[in-house]
């Protein structure tokens, strides 16, 4: 892959990132007030991020 291609995904994660963070911070506080813990959400969010760093490694394997 050429490097402005590489240039390109690593700034479009970094924009995901900036994107995806405000939820994350209210999905948090939201847990954190909530009467019982909402272990499904915080599983997902671990997924997610899991699976978007198989993809960053997979781009860059290629």
């Amino acid at each position: 892959m050429d490097n402005w291609m590489q240039i390109l995904w690593a700034i479009g994660g970094i924009l995901l990132l900036f994107m995806i963070l405000p939820g994350v911070k209210a999905s948090m506080q939201k847990s954190r007030e909530a009467e019982e813990s909402h272990w499904g959400t915080v599983i997902l969010l671990a997924v997610v991020v899991m699976a978007f760093v198989m993809l960053l490694v997979y781009s860059v394997q290629s």
